[in-house]
């Protein structure tokens, strides 16, 4: 089940205004076409971010369709064309006792490998989980026997909580059918009526490749190293300048993620900057 459930659970890092990191946490995709959940606090105060798959790919984030602080749930969609998703059990309430698995994104490697736990409680909108659930499983899916969604983790810790998927199906019946997706705009105050500027572009990814393995890496099978990495871009899209935030640990990877990290490119704006995740993997 975890390797048909995995390849939709991938990590969201989502940037403010700036360009400044805000958070990494895990999400999932609901449709094929790019429809995803995540938690609303994972997307506060965002104004962009990116999706990385397992596989390396990543892709942009057009925006949020919902989201409710109440129940610590978004949706948002990202610019793809097709993509591996879960289905939502609208219907299931899981019962005190019942067995489900708790799934996160294979970017954490071993850390997050998918385990079977039970509910220990279930009220309306939220249950409690039996195992210790990491704050990296937030925003993970929960799965029955036939890997369904039956909820969302919004807590970690040794009382993890989630959300059932029924109330994703009330966040989705919010939705429009011709809604667009967008980012909460940030409020302005104009001292005086002066003609509005110009809105500046958000900065938008257009080439991002997934840093390869080298080869004059010597690792060990089996193992992830992960490692931050910050990249200026100037008003045509170029990255100018990367700068490691975090190393992986191996300077062979930082070289590989770096050279690989110079060619991406933005739409054309205003000068910004970003830092980005890189996980490298062995198998």
């Amino acid at each position: 089940m975890e390797n048909s459930v995995r390849p939709a659970i991938f990590w969201i890092t989502v940037f403010d205004s700036s360009g400044k990191l805000l958070r990494t946490e895990t999400a999932f995709f609901i449709s094929a076409d790019g429809r995803f959940i995540t938690t609303a606090h994972a997307i506060e105060d965002g104004v962009n971010a990116v999706a990385k798959m397992a596989d390396g790919e990543i892709h942009n984030v057009d925006g949020i369709l919902a989201s409710s602080a109440t129940l610590d749930l978004a949706i948002l969609q990202a610019d793809v064309k097709r993509v591996p998703f879960l289905t939502l059990n609208k219907t299931a309430n899981p019962e005190p006792g019942t067995h489900v698995g708790v799934v996160g994104s294979a970017l954490a490697g071993s850390a997050e490998a998918a385990r079977e736990t039970t509910i220990s409680t279930q009220q309306p909108d939220e249950a409690e989980i039996a195992a210790t659930v990491s704050p990296d499983s937030i925003g993970s899916p929960i799965v029955d026997a036939n890997g369904e969604v039956v909820g969302i983790v919004i807590s970690g810790g040794d009382k993890a909580t989630a959300r059932p998927s029924k109330s994703v199906g009330s966040l989705l019946d919010r939705i429009a059918s011709d809604a667009k997706p967008r980012w909460a705009e940030t409020a302005q105050t104009v001292p005086t009526p002066t003609p509005a500027p110009r809105p500046t572009p958000k900065p938008r990814l257009v080439y991002a490749p997934a840093p390869a393995f080298p080869r004059d890496a010597h690792v060990r099978p089996g193992v992830a190293w992960s490692g931050r990495f910050s990249l200026s871009f100037d008003s045509r899209g170029n990255v100018t300048k990367v700068q490691i935030v975090q190393s992986t640990g191996n300077e062979a990877l930082d070289r590989a993620a770096i050279s690989t990290l110079r060619q991406w490119k933005s739409a054309p704006g205003g000068d910004w900057a970003a830092t980005v995740p890189v996980t490298f993997q062995t198998r």
